[in-house]
């Protein structure tokens, strides 16, 4: 009798705590799912962007120690904007590599050739337009700003980001990462950055899985008749 009540309280516990867990137990299958079966570099947007992107090379240059910088140079990049050269300097200001004019930002019209140069030339321009700020679920969270981001006609919603300071191609979106995103955010439990893993809530979760898992194997070894048999033998 004693066992009986043991047995049904143990069965109430697994039953409701696999209620309440089921639909996040669902979503992690889901999403485990959908990783195992994409390609990430798809999902990055590989399939947009232009290959062997050609790199150009430029005479005439003025000496970087002739560039009126903010303070001494700690870091120099030779960037082509627009087919121009630019330095990038100290990872916060650009100078035109001819002349040694500092430019404040980049315009729409070079976004649109930065644009052009890596991505698929079949892709035809919808808009274009710039950000200040972005949300903590935004897709373009975490990169530089301010940017602008290009639209383009097509099915998947391909965006393009560039960002104004440097002109730097930043990234890709389209709707397979923005699931994957989604789909991730799910997983962890980091319904803010995405990419903690240490959440108190994935870790309440993961516990309570623990648990109703443990119930499990409590509730058979305790209402098995192979096991009762066993114990009688014995």
């Amino acid at each position: 009798m004693v066992k009986r009540q043991v047995a049904t309280k143990i069965r109430k516990v697994h039953r409701y705590l696999g209620l309440f867990l089921g639909i996040q137990f669902l979503m992690w299958t889901i999403s485990g799912l959908y990783f195992s079966w994409t390609d990430i570099d798809e999902i990055h947007g590989d399939q947009f962007r232009a290959e062997n992107v050609p790199s150009l090379s430029f005479n005439n240059l003025i000496s970087p120690s002739a560039i009126r910088t903010k303070g001494a140079i700690e870091s120099l990049e030779l960037r082509e904007i627009a087919g121009k050269p630019y330095y990038w300097v100290n990872d916060q200001e650009l100078f035109d590599a001819t002349t040694g004019k500092l430019k404040s930002q980049i315009t729409q019209s070079e976004a649109l050739k930065i644009a052009e140069k890596n991505m698929l030339p079949e892709l035809e321009v919808e808009s274009i337009k710039k950000i200040d700020s972005v949300g903590n679920h935004h897709e373009y969270r975490g990169r530089p700003l301010p940017a602008y981001v290009v639209s383009y006609k097509h099915p998947d919603h391909v965006k393009a980001y560039i960002s104004i300071t440097d002109g730097n191609f930043q990234r890709v979106r389209h709707r397979s990462w923005r699931w994957f995103d989604f789909l991730w955010m799910t997983h962890t439990m980091d319904y803010e950055g995405r990419d903690d893993f240490n959440t108190i809530v994935l870790r309440f979760f993961s516990l309570l899985g623990l648990i109703t898992v443990l119930s499990g194997f409590v509730l058979w070894f305790v209402s098995s008749p192979t096991v009762r048999k066993i114990k009688k033998k014995k």
